[in-house]
């Protein structure tokens, strides 16, 4: 009988679609905060595993004997012990041994020190496409964490609503990023809120990375622009290029700026375009991804003509595509990848972005694969896709280095 109560009640006071997403959403962001609640306690923050000697000396070019005498004697960043005795060195070190390095030996700064130098452009690369699932924030996370741990300074732009960048460097969309400290507040026009991209940048615990977050906040941008422009508000400076002029405050401070672009063509993704200098396109090698970017790319293009017609000039450094969640042993796929490459030539990148599990399962622990320590996954498989992460971002940054006119 109280089980039929409770069925009339129900039927009774039936709930609307609204309340029903918006109560799925406020169960689902609870619960979201309860996991992350267990793995980072409320006082703690997300941290970055130290790295052997031998790591350190992949990364700096510096000799693994060298890194062992100057800790003997005590010379640069003391390295701390674990418990079987191997030296490890944080990220912050490493950067110190980079910068020891570079002043002790400038005919080989460089080779030390990559960092951007007079007269070298401020690199801004825009990872795109409007297809769910195509690992566009993978590849960012990805990019991100390979550039900082050989020495560049990069600052990581989240312009996607659902803010998947934003939670892999540990700020939770729902919880961490308050109202005007997303992108949005830097884009805004109304010239009360608007604040200085300065004032919105993070930093993050992975040393060389400061990140501006995203929520759904951002998702104002695409509201509040077709208002001015049906208006034709003069306030501030044209829609496409408010994220350009906003880089340009800090691009100082930064080598390389990563845009994680919504899965969309809006306004936010347009802005991207105008403001990068170069970009990435991902595509997941099936047909109906395929299809989507074509669909894509022929839409992009109208939009390109529209800023060209609005007196816009890009000159973008690159344009590549990248295969993601790749399985070479996928006949179909290969076919797939075989045709890009018969299409675009050199425009698709070599190196692909491998399906792995050593790559979902860091993902699981919103981590990327550098982070994930020996031992937590199988050697064979992370080294797998170590290998195969490492080549597709050493083939990015050979890309940079050309538009910087290095060798």
């Amino acid at each position: 009988m109280a089980i039929a109560n409770r069925v009339e009640a129900s039927v009774g006071s039936k709930e609307d679609a609204g309340s029903k997403i918006m109560r799925h959403a406020g169960l689902l962001s609870g619960q979201l905060q309860q996991l992350r609640t267990r793995m980072y306690p409320p006082k703690s923050e997300k941290t970055l595993r130290p790295f052997l000697t031998n790591e350190v000396s992949k990364l700096t070019s510096i000799p693994d004997s060298t890194l062992k005498l100057m800790s003997t004697e005590g010379r640069g960043p003391i390295p701390s012990r674990l418990e079987n005795n191997h030296r490890v060195y944080t990220l912050d070190q490493i950067n110190e041994l980079r910068e020891l390095f570079a002043m002790q030996k400038p005919a080989d700064a460089l080779r030390f020190l990559p960092r951007r130098r007079a007269g070298e452009h401020l690199q801004v690369l825009a990872i795109a496409n409007f297809k769910g699932g195509s690992a566009k924030t993978t590849t960012c996370v990805h990019l991100a964490h390979y550039l900082a741990l050989h020495g560049y300074r990069v600052l990581a732009l989240d312009l996607d609503p659902q803010a998947s960048l934003s939670a892999l460097f540990g700020a939770q969309p729902e919880v961490d990023v308050g109202s005007n400290e997303t992108i949005y507040a830097a884009l805004r026009y109304d010239d009360a809120e608007r604040r200085p991209i300065r004032h919105i940048i993070r930093r993050t615990y992975f040393d060389g990375i400061d990140l501006i977050p995203g929520n759904l906040e951002v998702m104002e941008y695409e509201h509040e622009t077709p208002r001015i422009l049906a208006n034709k508000s003069s306030s501030g400076a044209i829609f496409f290029e408010r994220l350009k002029l906003a880089l340009l405050e800090v691009e100082a401070d930064y080598d390389i700026v990563i845009l994680d672009t919504p899965p969309s063509l809006g306004f936010l993704t347009l802005s991207a375009i105008y403001a990068a200098t170069s970009m990435i396109i991902t595509v997941h090698p099936a047909m109906l991804d395929v299809a989507s970017m074509s669909q894509f790319l022929l839409m992009m293009g109208d939009l390109i003509s529209v800023l060209n017609e609005s007196g816009a000039q890009l000159d973008q450094d690159f344009i590549r595509y990248l295969v993601t969640r790749h399985d070479p042993n996928d006949a179909p796929q290969s076919q797939v990848v075989a045709m890009l490459r018969h299409l675009f030539g050199s425009d698709v990148l070599l190196p692909t972005a491998i399906e792995s599990t050593a790559v979902e399962a860091a993902g699981l622990a919103k981590r990327s694969v550098y982070e994930l320590e020996l031992g937590q996954i199988g050697r064979d498989t992370h080294k797998r896709a170590r290998e195969a992460v490492d080549a597709v971002n050493e083939a990015i940054v050979r890309l940079v280095n050309e538009s910087w006119g290095r060798t």
